[in-house]
């Protein structure tokens, strides 16, 4: 079982967030394009990274940046409950360079912490957006990301990204943005790179967190996500991002994004983020 609502606020030019309780669930290897900036209110949540697994219990922060792969489930059998923003990379730069915190773009040292004040200001910032009160909610996530900026950056995630742009890798992730909808098979994309497929397969996972076929399913979930932000059915999304149907996409889409379709999609259009309810998933 479980419960979600995911939903789109107008702040600084929309910013997404979801609070849900999982039992059962557990989320496929996946990354985001955002921050994922969360805090646990119940329970106790596993989450595995390239470098292993940490465990977050109630009270604690967890901070993931951009591009980090990595799945979660419940540690204990009553599951875990949470509440977690999605900050657009521009955005937790605008707040850095206000709070006067000098750098490049943002990155976090630590993928959890347990801090008492941090987790206080994101649950209260966070109940706020829920309930509509737009200038409680904006003050107290300024504080709290300048916050967590201060305490936990670094530039150790814009040196790694600036380091996996070349070669073999580089070239066959242009390749699979090109062509998503139909990619080429990895004998292919090999021959294309100068390498094998073996050892294209072996360097693309450890650049990017994933094989290539999975980044490619990360990829069309994406563009399914920019289509039901658009209005777009979700059994035509599903059709139009290559997806043998609807419930094909549910499955990857409940995995990656911790909503169904329909609930994202009713939580991000503009006509259903009026209201708190909007979204629920039960």
């Amino acid at each position: 079982m479980s419960a979600v609502r995911y939903w789109r606020e107008p702040l600084w030019g929309g910013i997404d967030l979801m609070r849900a309780r999982f039992t059962g669930d557990r989320f496929g290897r996946h990354s985001h394009d955002t921050y994922a900036i969360g805090v646990v209110e119940e329970g106790v949540e596993e989450i595995a990274f390239p470098e292993g697994a940490e465990c977050t219990g109630a009270g604690e922060i967890v901070m993931i940046d951009p591009g980090v792969v990595h799945t979660g489930h419940a540690r204990t059998p009553d599951g875990w409950s949470y509440r977690v923003l999605y900050p657009l990379p521009e955005q937790l730069q605008a707040i850095a360079d206000d709070a006067g915190i000098k750098g490049g773009p943002p990155s976090f040292s630590r993928r959890s912490a347990p801090d008492e004040r941090a987790a206080r200001l994101l649950l209260s910032a966070h109940r706020a957006a829920d309930l509509g009160q737009r200038l409680a909610a904006d003050s107290l996530l300024r504080v709290l990301l300048a916050r967590l900026i201060g305490a936990y950056g670094n530039r150790r995630a814009a040196a790694r990204a600036a380091g996996a742009g070349s070669g073999a890798v580089a070239r066959a992730r242009e390749m699979l943005h090109a062509s998503w909808i139909d990619p080429p098979d990895l004998q292919e994309l090999a021959a294309a790179t100068g390498t094998t497929p073996f050892a294209l397969l072996r360097s693309f996972r450890r650049v990017h967190g994933l094989p290539p076929h999975a980044y490619v399913v990360q990829l069309r979930v994406r563009q399914a996500r920019k289509l039901l932000e658009d209005g777009t059915p979700p059994a035509q999304a599903a059709v139009a991002t290559g997806f043998c149907d609807q419930s094909h996409l549910s499955r990857h889409f409940r995995r990656i994004v911790g909503a169904t379709p329909g609930a994202y999609q009713r939580g991000v259009r503009p006509a259903g983020a009026a209201s708190p309810g909007e979204g629920l998933v039960t």
